[in-house]
């Protein structure tokens, strides 16, 4: 029998969420939100919608999705463990470590699933690198790049950007912590980040109170080194990864979805396009399936709690250290 679900938040990766959900055929959703959205509420029609927390989780949602501003994560999650309900909470898991142990305490106690919404996990590139590297496709690795640049101007064209989450401090926003897939994404390639340098820009013209940019230096436990380029000001956009080990190189770039792959021994190059005609939805639905299996207890989650707690201690070491100008041990 499908799991009753719960979406907290209904701006666009909430209804994404709804979608996704309904196109598996889990039709009983509960949508709590606050009426703030500015998208349209036609795809609400056959799910029940509250607009307080209480009422929602009157419902007795077997497991609850996260996916309202940034600094209200915690305080809504809290609330679901709380309840008993399992957690997909998307990421950033919040704005700042406050609530996160209770959080932790209560997973464990209640013996609760949680999976942490860092999609990038299923992408079939990455997935594609990851694979190569584990097999000593590029010998030891020696360093990371990621380069992510998007127009925030242009995500949301229907509501004024400067209002959005992403541009407002108070809501969570900024390029670190808004465009975070990396810091879990290279945890997740490389091996774990031990030390944090970077600087924060403001320069991007955009008129928002939050860094535009940052570039950040990466210290890892195995002895590699990484930098990561975020903005919000590119156009067109470009994400992508390169990796430089001993004996070869790996690339990645998100626009064609294709890794290449050069091996130094014999000076060749291999190229491993995505699946045909593989779209960016794919990889939240594939998220989509994996949570409703970590629910029927077939896997572990593939992102833990503990993975999401990460990822955003690297993001405010990142902080600390362009403010004070240091590095940042971790």
């Amino acid at each position: 029998m499908p799991p009753r679900i719960m979406i907290a938040g209904f701006g666009s990766i909430g209804r994404r969420h709804l979608r996704n959900f309904r196109e598996l055929e889990v039709e009983e959703v509960i949508v709590y939100r606050t009426g703030k959205s500015t998208l349209p509420t036609d795809e609400l029609k056959g799910a029940q919608v509250e607009f307080d927390l209480d009422a929602a989780l009157a419902h007795k949602p077997d497991a609850v999705v996260i996916a309202n501003p940034t600094a209200y994560h915690l305080p809504v999650a809290l609330a679901a463990a709380k309840a008993g309900c399992h957690l997909l909470l998307e990421k950033p898991i919040s704005h700042s470590l406050e609530g996160v142990d209770e959080l932790r305490r209560i997973v464990v106690e209640k013996k609760l699933t949680v999976l942490v919404g860092f999609h990038y996990r299923f992408n079939p590139g990455l997935n594609r690198v990851r694979r190569i590297l584990s097999e000593g496709g590029i010998g030891e690795i020696v360093n990371v790049h990621v380069h992510w640049g998007e127009y925030m101007p242009g995500w949301h064209p229907w509501e004024d950007y400067r209002a959005s989450y992403a541009a407002r401090p108070e809501l969570g926003g900024g390029v670190l912590l808004t465009l975070c897939h990396p810091f879990d994404y290279l945890r997740w390639l490389v091996g774990e980040i031990t030390g944090v340098a970077s600087f924060k820009g403001f320069h991007g013209g955009l008129d928002i109170p939050v860094e535009d940019s940052a570039d950040t230096l990466l210290q890892f436990q195995n002895g590699a080194t990484g930098h990561v380029h975020l903005d919000y000001v590119q156009r067109p956009g470009t994400h992508t990864l390169k990796i430089v080990g001993r004996t070869g190189k790996l690339g990645w770039s998100n626009e064609d979805g294709t890794v290449r792959h050069y091996r130094a021994e014999t000076e060749t190059w291999e190229s491993y396009p995505p699946p045909l005609g593989f779209e960016r939805n794919e990889m939240y639905l594939d998220q989509t399936q994996h949570f409703l299996d970590c629910l029927e207890g077939k896997v572990k989650p593939g992102c833990t709690l503990d993975d999401g707690i990460r990822a955003l201690e690297i993001v405010l070491a990142a902080h600390q250290a362009s403010d004070q100008q240091k590095v940042v041990k971790l």
